[in-house]
Formats: C-alpha cells, structure tokens, sequence
C-alpha cells in the first residue's frame, strides 16, 4: 500500500494518534463558500495514520486513492475499536482512601457494566 505524507503549517493536534483514520475534502469542490463544509457526500476517505510527527502526519491508502490537494480540509476519525470508554476483562478492582483527618461520607459510587465476551 503506498503512502502519503501530509504537512501542515500548525503543530498536529496531540489527539491525533497512530491508528486514526483521515478524511480530506477537496475545498475547490464547493463554490461560492466561505465556510468549508464536510459532509460524507463531499468527503474522501484516505487511510489510517501510521505515524506522526510535530508538523507531519504519514498516511497508509489504498493506490486508487489519490492524495489530496493542496488546501484541502483534512478531518481524522478516532479508531472506535482503540479509543472506546468501556473497560474490558472479567475483573475489576477499586480502592477509595479517606486521607483526611475528619470523617466523611460516600454518597454515590456507580459503574458500568456490559457483556463484552460469550
């Protein structure tokens, strides 16, 4: 798979991460505009990070995917499967400490549980 380099002017949002996947809309296909809009009718998928620098993003595609032009609007999606909220594993363990002098009251301790494997 080949792979493209993309460089920015600013530093790369430190969001960004190896495994997030880039979008890019060619701007020049909306005329008359002011604002740039994304929308998944206008919006072409690139490829997944690979790696990062301050300036620099390296991107892995597919070959019949061309690389943006210049002055487009690049857009990255978190990889759902890296970044979710969940804990995964059958265990968990919590220890709340009481490091003050005084007595004090719990009033709520709450968890999220969901079946991830069967």
């Amino acid at each position: 798979m080949p792979a493209t380099i993309l460089t920015f002017t600013n530093p790369i949002d430190s969001s960004a991460q190896i495994g997030d996947i880039v979008y890019y809309v060619n701007t020049a296909t909306l005329p008359n505009s002011t604002v740039i809009q994304g929308t998944t009718s206008n919006s072409t998928k690139l490829g997944t990070i690979t790696s990062i620098t301050n300036n620099s993003i390296n991107v892995k595609h597919q070959a019949s995917i061309l690389p943006p032009p210049v002055g487009s609007y690049i857009m990255i999606e978190k990889n759902k499967q890296v970044n979710s909220s969940s804990l995964i594993g059958y265990y968990a363990e919590v220890e709340l400490v009481n490091n003050s002098d005084n007595k004090i009251e719990l009033f709520s301790l709450g968890s999220e549980v969901s079946e991830n494997s069967k």
